[in-house]
């Protein structure tokens, strides 16, 4: 299971490295261009903050376990992410956007699995 565990949070830390990047570096009107319609509700500063987020979430599904630095910060990063996901699957609701509210559910699930094995049986 810990194997597991490490492929989920590896495969989150991808997604959310790449979705987080794309938001940190580009403009809000080329986001909304490009597929992300719903950045048109918030402003720029809170779409950058959302991808602060989820860089420095991903960030922190890896390095702390990997390094054994404060490793309690691994299941917290997948419990704050799952948090931001909650939030775009209402986002995605609010906006009728049903396809995109399942990838986020996705993403919710998986990163529940990896707070609740790192938090409970399979603890570093």
């Amino acid at each position: 299971m810990n194997v597991v565990l490490w492929i989920i949070a590896g495969l989150l830390a991808l997604v959310f490295i790449g979705a987080g990047l794309m938001k940190l570096t580009q403009p809000k009107d080329r986001l909304a261009a490009s597929g992300m319609p719903w950045t048109e509700d918030f402003s720029a500063g809170t779409v950058k903050g959302i991808g602060a987020l989820e860089v420095l979430g991903a960030i922190g599904l890896i390095l702390p376990a990997a390094l054994d630095i404060a490793p309690v910060l691994t299941p917290l990063a997948a419990l704050g992410l799952a948090v931001v996901m909650a939030g775009a699957a209402v986002t995605h609701a609010r906006r009728k956007e049903s396809p995109t509210i399942v990838v986020n559910v996705v993403l919710l699930l998986l990163a529940a699995v990896v707070a609740w094995g790192r938090f409970g049986p399979y603890a570093f």
